[in-house]
């Protein structure tokens, strides 16, 4: 007899190792897939295996409806499919008195346990003759029960409790944490469907503006030089709030640029001497509408590899923060060369209302406002610059403000590599 005690501890302790093996086989589950669906497969081919039990199942409480169902199941024969979603009773049942002592169940003959829930037999080809069926806590809460069913050799023993236990308690928290998950991804593809409804309303609102606004604007203009003051400055009046909602409108179309990709860029060469004498024509109407005096100086020939529309936009946004927060009469200076580190180096430089030092990081974040939203006189969403931030970025570039401080100007300065 004693050569055998050697070569059953042998056994056993390889039977222990394997489902060691099998229990860390969780782990890799949880690390390769955050779906629901896979993970509870996956545990209930362990609760099987480890126990000797022909099936397994899981159930769940849901907390809302205070209700225990069937999750996943693997059955013989594969009839535990028309289980899922059948609801378990908690009072009269082995996984509802599981659930509500938090207490594991060990059940070697169901036949004569008055608490089987013998309907589920009714319902599948399968029947069950022995259940053992703990709970699946995380966090001191009970989130279901984890069950093996008819073990091929009875009884259940107390290796099968401890086992089945350690893999309830990995489940509860796998489960908690994947349908954590789903919810995020649901909340994600809500999000996305908002920021898509978004989008599109900008996009319609934004376009059916601008008829209108060009023929306010239009008969605004035309007003100007109708030789009556009265009607010149009434007609001042609408251009300047026409102006306004202009501005508006350009912020609003450009939200879609905050979150700019490099892997969206159409890059094409060109000069910067080029690219900004082309955003003059647009821009120098409205400086000269306020008074204020352009001075551009870019060395020619400087050439850059850039999406000429979006850089435009960036370029353009600095321009008429410029137009915007410099007094009527204003001076703004552009200036565009190569610098010692071989970069092309754009300037627009104001005398307007200036920055105060410690806001200068601030203004690049989305929608502030260096004024108080309550009392500021200029208009604008707070975007402008940080769609240009993001458009420079997107090329691999740097932009940065200086200022000495409030009524002492500021400079806005883009950096951007040179063409190859």
């Amino acid at each position: 007899m004693q050569h055998r005690n050697p070569q059953k501890k042998l056994i056993d302790l390889e039977h222990q190792v394997a489902i060691l093996t099998r229990l860390s086989e969780v782990s890799t589950v949880i690390n390769s897939t955050m779906r629901l669906q896979p993970l509870l497969a996956s545990i209930m081919d362990i609760a099987a295996d480890i126990t000797n039990a022909e099936a397994a199942s899981v159930l769940l409480w849901e907390r809302k409806s205070n209700t225990l169902r069937f999750a996943a199941t693997t059955t013989e024969g594969g009839s535990g499919d028309s289980l899922i979603g059948q609801v378990v009773p908690l009072d009269n049942s082995i996984a509802g008195t599981v659930l509500r002592e938090r207490t594991v169940l060990v059940v070697n003959d169901v036949r004569q346990d008055p608490r089987h829930y013998r309907k589920i037999d009714d319902s599948t080809a399968f029947q069950t003759r022995s259940v053992l069926g703990v709970p699946m806590t995380s966090k001191n809460r009970v989130i279901g029960v984890l069950e093996a069913i008819n073990r091929r050799k009875l009884p259940w023993t107390a290796d099968d409790v401890h086992y089945l236990s350690i893999l309830a308690a990995q489940a509860a928290v796998a489960i908690e944490g994947t349908q954590l998950v789903t919810r995020l991804r649901r909340a994600n593809d809500e999000l996305a469907k908002l920021d898509q409804l978004k989008n599109d309303f900008i996009a319609v609102a934004s376009h059916e503006l601008r008829t209108p606004l060009g023929i306010i604007m239009g008969y605004a203009s035309f007003l100007q030089e109708s030789g009556n003051p009265e009607v010149n400055d009434l007609a001042s009046k609408v251009v300047g709030s026409a102006l306004q909602l202009r501005r508006i409108i350009e912020d609003l179309t450009n939200l879609r640029y905050l979150q700019t990709n490099e892997t969206d860029l159409v890059r094409q060469t060109t000069t910067l001497d080029e690219l900004v004498n082309e955003l003059m024509a647009d821009v120098r109407p409205l400086a000269e509408a306020k008074g204020h005096r352009l001075d551009v100086q870019i060395v020619p020939g400087i050439r850059i590899t850039v999406d000429r529309g979006w850089m435009s936009m960036a370029i353009s946004n600095l321009l008429l923060n410029a137009i915007r927060f410099t007094p009527d009469g204003g001076v703004i200076t552009v200036r565009g060369e190569i610098t010692s580190q071989r970069e092309a180096m754009l300037s627009v430089r104001d005398n307007g209302i200036g920055i105060e030092r410690d806001k200068l990081d601030k203004i690049f974040e989305k929608f502030y406002q260096v004024e108080d939203h309550m009392t500021r006189h200029h208009g604008g969403l707070g975007v402008g610059l940080s769609i240009a931030q993001g458009l420079v970025e997107a090329h691999g570039g740097r932009i940065w403000a200086d200022s000495v401080g409030l009524n002492q100007g500021a400079t806005f300065t883009i950096a951007l590599p040179l063409a190859p």
